[in-house]
Parts: structure tokens; C-alpha cells; sequence
């Protein structure tokens, strides 16, 4: 391909359209990431998998200054054939370290994929083909299975056990999904509620128990009206501690 205007268009395709290899990788030094590929199933490297990506190694040739997006500033570099990413993956099932690198820190290297493309809407009018047929282009791509972290989806927190969250609660519109809710909020182990959220559950449960003696035919449901309370528990002290991280935020000297 050489049309530059075309090749910045596919680099900037989301990774979900490109199976899950990016065309563009932010990288910093200590920025949090996750593993997109199955790399080794058996040493815990598997899609879903998070950590903090420490060092890049590359080819010395490969490497370029010239602007491909304005998403980037103006002196970020561009890795044109990167070798491998050194991350530190703190729940690999290595049990010795490799040679030369500290413990838990794993070399993640570059895969291939080949996906497919429509370009009809990439490509300028003049060049746009005159049929309503699609425009299909075949790429292979060679890129590092990672992507970054800095926030996750539902999707990706499954299975997950994290210290601290901050989770955003607002749901698409016309969208009445529990999982959707329950799933972030149950990634975190334990989560202290303060007074005021232990008096309201107790006033739930109470209401609970009076609609189950004032209703008793309703008792099929207890299951469904339980998972609702349960829920509704969980979202109280999640906004809490939502709005705790937000203030801290909000009066720290360095935003």
C-alpha cells in the first residue's frame, strides 16, 4: 500500500477489527497493559492477562520521528519493527527466572495475524469504486499482542481479582444489563461499607423481610429479588467509593 492517507487509516483501525493486533501502540515505561493472545496457556501468558510494561527492544534501523497520527505528541518516536516487550506479569506461572532479567519480568514477543477490511469508506471519492460491492483488502499484520490498560471493560475484568476500582455505572441507553453491573463490582474482594451504607442494607433487608410476610405468594421470586437487593447493595458503596477516588483527585497537587 502506498497511500499514506490509507496506511494511516488501517494503522488507526481498533484492534477488535484487526484481531486484536493495533496498528498503533502508545508505550511508556510503567504503563499498566493487557495481553490480547494466548502466548502460553500452560505459564499463565493468556489473552485477558495484565501487566506493566517495563522496556522495548527493537531493531536500531527501525525506528523514526516522522508524524503518522496527531493522536501522539510531537516528539513521540515510531517503532517500525519492534523485536519484543519486556513485561512484568505478576501472575505467570514461570517458575524460574530468565537469564538475565528480574523475576516475573517475561518477554512478549511480536505475532502475525491477517485480517480482512472493508476500505470502501477509507477511500477518497475519486478512487471509490462505482458498484455497492464491498471493497475487501487482506492484510497480515506483525505487532505485540498488548494493549493499553490504563481502564478495562466488563469483558475484560472477568475472572479478575483487583485491589481498588473505580467503576463507572452508567449504562448504554436502553440497556438493562445486571451482568454488566454486578461483574466490575464483584472484581474487588472486599470493600468496607462506611455507617451510613451499613444502615441503609439494614433498612433494605428490612423492607425485604416485611414484602416477603405482606406477599408470601411472591416467595417464587426470592432468588431474583435477592440478586436485584444484592445489586443495589454493591452499587451504593461502588458510587461511594467512586466519589472517594474522585475527590482525591479532584484536590491532588498534581492535576
Amino acid at each position: 500500500i502506498e497511500d499514506r492517507a490509507l496506511i494511516k487509516k488501517l494503522l488507526e483501525l481498533s484492534d477488535s477489527k484487526t484481531e486484536h493486533l493495533p496498528g498503533l501502540l502508545p508505550l511508556v515505561p510503567g504503563m499498566p497493559v493487557i495481553l490480547t493472545q494466548n502466548i502460553a496457556i500452560e505459564l499463565g501468558l493468556i489473552n485477558g492477562v495484565n501487566g506493566i510494561f517495563r522496556q522495548l527492544v527493537y531493531q536500531e534501523d527501525s525506528v523514526s520521528t516522522d508524524i503518522i497520527s496527531e493522536e501522539f505528541s510531537k516528539n513521540a518516536r515510531y517503532v517500525h519493527r519492534p523485536l519484543y516487550a519486556l513485561v512484568e506479569i505478576s501472575k505467570s506461572k514461570i517458575e524460574c527466572n530468565l537469564e538475565q532479567l528480574q523475576p516475573k519480568l517475561v518477554p512478549i514477543p511480536v505475532m502475525e495475524q491477517t485480517f480482512r477490511v472493508d476500505i470502501g469508506d477509507m477511500l477518497p471519492k475519486d478512487k471509490k469504486p462505482k458498484s455497492n460491492r464491498k471493497t475487501l483488502l487482506s492484510i497480515k499484520r506483525r505487532a505485540l499482542p498488548l494493549v493499553p490498560a490504563y481502564c478495562i471493560t466488563t469483558h475484560k475484568s472477568q475472572g479478575q481479582t483487583l485491589n481498588k476500582v473505580v467503576i463507572d455505572l452508567k449504562l448504554p441507553n436502553e440497556t438493562d444489563d445486571i451482568a454488566a453491573v454486578y461483574v466490575p463490582l464483584s472484581r474487588v474482594l472486599l470493600i468496607k461499607p462506611s455507617k451510613s451504607q451499613l444502615t441503609e442494607i439494614e433498612r433494605l433487608d428490612k423492607v425485604y423481610l416485611e414484602t416477603q410476610t405482606r406477599f408470601p405468594e411472591c416467595s417464587k421470586f426470592d432468588i431474583a429479588i435477592a440478586m436485584k437487593k444484592r445489586i443495589h447493595n454493591l452499587t451504593l458503596i461502588a458510587i461511594s467509593k467512586r466519589t472517594h477516588w474522585l475527590d482525591r483527585l479532584n484536590n491532588s497537587k498534581y492535576f
